[in-house]
Order: structure tokens, then sequence, then C-alpha cells
């Protein structure tokens, strides 16, 4: 079983001459306590085009010191990485692999780099003894491993690293940053021992973001621009579905709609003959992640619910229930998503949208100027959305409105991402088109929730009438959400009117 830490470090240069200042100075810190000398010696892995590396993601097969074994980091932010442990063994634990598969797909994973290390460290404690951060003083030595030009390179450095204790507050790593500032040591230019072995052994690492392109200057370059931004996000909360992180399965959904969307909305920059069936294969794994995804959504607002209720009206095991409830549905949400991300369907989506980012099938539009491509069609999504609502407001409410409302839910998204996707090039006024857009999106789907949690709401009052327990609770929160589905029509009007042409003619060439 994997085990996981979040690891919050500073690195900084050193030589054999470095003299560390006097860290007791430093507010907090009580003592420097010697924790000795370790001899590590760890492998890295990654594929022969450095996939990983190009991620900011190492994987490892380390002996020595107390931690012995595999380590997969995953980055959270500048600074900041979750270190997942697997105990040492000859092969790559599966959980590891899997949390990989997305980048990795059927490239093999081989040796790249060796890195031994003479690890002195102290641990910085405060008045109680409670460990605060741990100070590793390393001299390295490099290897370039593999059988092809430049294997065998070395390089050798020191190093400081000031990694933060399990629930210590990170201003300590403020506090120690100065100490070592005015004692001239200064922060070390490379984010990880790997990508400095890497870097000094003679291999480059490939870029995975937009951030070393050109400045875009014409539509295609901005779509393509968001398109790569997608991608990347789509990787990247890849691991995070697969451990179960809050939020993930939401923001991978996220990116694939985001996509999907793009290709649909800008049809007249991108071939359409070539986005669609990326885009098919998009709608099906927003699908699949969707199960997981909308049993959050629904799990969330009933539990909600049933919490904001006095306990005079929980009548009967509600909350047993609907914990029963929502452990069987998510259990089976759960292995949809996993098996989605764990098929060959997936990894086929990935390489195509490799494919396509880089040889993209640019129409004659996609050389026009941001400013006379984009907004037609950003103005094309509102017509489709202005359609659907007005087709719902002519209608009583029913259940043929409920689905009108939702299509229109739908048409608002789209809309939204057209105006997101438009942001960097446009600017205020695709901004402000995005944020109305995302107004009536949200109106829309509050209302389609309630529609769902009824749903979900009848289903409940049958297994408790079946299992012998009163209904009551259940009748009462159906009774809610129709008041909520009522509420969110009546508003609809008002908030639709501040979406209306007039107000984003600037934006939609009107």
């Amino acid at each position: 079983m994997a085990d996981t830490k979040r690891e919050i470090e500073r690195k900084y240069e050193a030589t054999p001459e470095t003299r560390l200042p006097r860290l007791t100075k430093v507010a907090g810190v009580s003592a420097v306590v010697d924790h000795g000398i370790a001899e590590l010696d760890a492998v890295y892995y990654d594929t022969a085009d450095l996939r990983l590396a190009a991620a900011s993601i190492t994987l490892r097969r380390r002996t020595g010191g107390t931690d012995a074994g595999w380590h997969l980091k995953l980055p959270v932010a500048p600074g900041v990485r979750d270190e997942i442990g697997a105990p040492l063994s000859e092969e790559l634990p599966r959980a590891l692999a899997a949390l990989v598969r997305a980048r990795v797909r059927d490239a093999e994973l081989t040796p790249v780099v060796r890195l031994r290390s003479l690890r002195q460290v102290h641990l910085l404690t405060d008045v109680d003894g409670n460990p605060l951060a741990e100070l590793s003083r390393d001299a390295v030595s490099a290897e370039r491993l593999g059988s092809g030009k430049g294997a065998g390179r070395t390089a050798s450095w020191d190093e400081i690293e000031v990694e933060l204790a399990d629930d210590a507050d990170p201003a300590i790593l403020d506090a120690v940053d100065r100490k070592f500032t005015k004692a001239g040591i200064r922060a070390a230019d490379a984010p990880s021992k790997l990508a400095r072995a890497l870097a000094e052994t003679g291999l480059s690492v490939p870029s995975a973001t937009t951030a070393d392109r050109a400045e875009p200057v014409t539509a295609g370059d901005h779509i393509l621009d968001y398109l790569r931004e997608q991608v990347v996000a789509l990787l990247a909360y890849d691991p995070g579905v697969r451990r179960d992180l809050p939020d993930s399965v939401h923001q991978m959904r996220v990116a694939t709609r985001r996509l999907r969307s793009a290709f649909r909305s800008y049809g007249k920059v991108l071939e359409r003959t070539v986005t669609d069936p990326i885009g098919e294969e998009l709608k099906w794994l927003a699908g699949e992640l969707g199960v997981a995804r909308d049993q959050e959504v629904l799990t969330e607002r009933l539990r909600s619910r049933t919490d904001a209720l006095p306990q005079t009206l929980l009548l009967g095991p509600v909350q047993g229930r609907l914990r029963i409830y929502t452990t069987a549905q998510g259990s089976g949400s759960r292995r949809t998503a996993l098996g989605a991300l764990d098929s060959g369907r997936y990894l086929a989506l990935l390489d195509s949208l490799d494919a396509f980012l880089a040889d993209p099938p640019l129409l004659k539009a996609a050389a026009q100027p941001p400013e006379q491509a984009l907004p037609k069609a950003m103005a094309k999504d509102y017509g489709r959305l202005a359609d659907r609502i007005a087709h719902a407001l002519e209608l009583s409410p029913s259940h043929e409105r409920d689905l009108i409302l939702h299509d229109a839910r739908k048409a608002a998204k789209r809309a939204r991402y057209a105006g997101e996707a438009a942001k960097a090039a446009l600017g205020k006024p695709a901004k402000t088109f995005a944020k109305r857009m995302k107004a009536v999106q949200s109106v829309l789907g509050d209302h389609q929730d309630s529609v769902v949690a009824r749903e979900a709401l009848v289903s409940l009052a049958i297994q408790s009438h079946a299992a012998g327990e009163t209904a009551f609770t259940w009748g009462l929160l159906y009774g809610q959400e129709q008041w909520t589905a009522a509420d969110r029509e009546r508003e609809l009007p008002g908030v639709w009117a501040k979406a209306s042409p007039e107000s984003l003619g600037e934006v939609l060439g009107g």
C-alpha cells in the first residue's frame, strides 16, 4: 500500500566550505539536533524522451536512510510536492505505475540517472522538542545511465534542503530563508536533484507548458494555446482522480469539456473533420467521469439538506439510510471512472490529443486577427443559447420545460467556455461575456441539480418505505427541492436580461 506525505521544502546552493548560520537564533527554533549521516543511493526512472521530467514528476528507487523504497513525487505548487511511497521491491509497484500511466502510456520506464548522496541530517525543534523542519546537507554524485550517447557522464555538487515537518507552521521556512540570505546562502536554481542531474549530465528536458512558446498573434495561435492548457490540466488531474483527491474528478471533467467545447465553438478555426472524432472521445471520457462527479454533487446536496433540518424533522434513520444510498452509488461511480482511466481507449485519446497539437488542422480563419474571428464564434454560441432560453420561457413549469432548461444550461456552459478561450486575446470584453454566461449557467445548473435531487429523493423514499421506515423526511426534502427549482425559474429572466445583446455588444460585434 502506497503512503503519501506533503513535501514542502526549500533548496539552497552550497559548497563543502559553506557554514550554516546559527539557526537557534531563528524565531521559534529552540534546538538543532544532529541526526547523524546517511548514505543514500537512488535510481531515477523515466521514458526515453523524459516525459516525467517534462511534467516535473520524479520516480525513484532508493536504498539507504530511513525511508528506503519507491518514491513518486507529483508537483502541487512551487516548492510543494506530494511524495507517494511504496516498499522496496525489484519491480515498480502497480499503484505507482498507475499514477504515471497517462504520462508514460506504452513507453518503457528505464533508469536515467543514479544519484548517490552523503546526507548529514539535523532536526530543528521548538522548546517542547516538537520538530519544525529537517535540514539536510547533501554531497551529491550523479551518473547518467543508459546506453546512448552521453551515458556514464557524471556531475557532483553540494546542496542544502530544509523540509517542513508535519503539522509545522510554513512560516518557519521563511524565517530560515531570511537567515540563510543574510549569511550569503542563496536559493538553488534547479527545483530538484533530478533536474540538476539531468542538466549537468547533458540531458535536455522538453517543456510541458506554453511558457517558452512565442506570443500568440493570430486567432489560431490563441485557441491552440488555450487547448494546450486544457490538455496540461487533463494530465495533471489524472493522478488526483486515481488517488480520490477532492475536486479532482470535477476539474478533470472540466478540462475535457473545455476541450470539446472549444473544438465545437471554433469550428471555423480548426477543421471539424479532425476535431469531431476527438470530441466524441472527450464526450465519452466526460461521461465516464461524470458518473462519479454527478454522484459527488448529489451526495453533497443531500447531506447539506439533511444537516440543515431540525432534529425534530429527522424521522427515522435518515442519516443511516442516506449513507447506505450514497455509499452504494459512490462505489460504483468510482469504479467506472477508474475503469475509464485504465482503458486503452483513454490512452488512445491522449495520443490523439498529442498528435492534434503537434500538427493542428488550422483553417483559413485561423490566420485572422483574434478580434475578427473569435467574436463571431462567441456570437454564434450566444444565439444558440438565446433560442433555448426563449423556448423554455414560453413553457409552463413541466417535465418538458425541465429538459429544455437542461439543454439551455449546456448551451450556457459552451458559451462561457468560448468566452474563456478568448480572454487572453480579447481581454475585458471576453471576460465580461464569460462571467455573464457563467451566471446564467449557475442558475440553470442549480435548477438541474434540483431535478436530479428530486429523483434521488423518490428512490430514498421508496427504499425507506420498503424497509418499514417513515418516508416523511424525504417528502419534506422533495418539497424543498421543488421550491428551489421554482425559485430558479423565477430568477432566470432577470439574470438573462443582464446577458442581453445590448450589454454584450462590444464583444459580440454589435
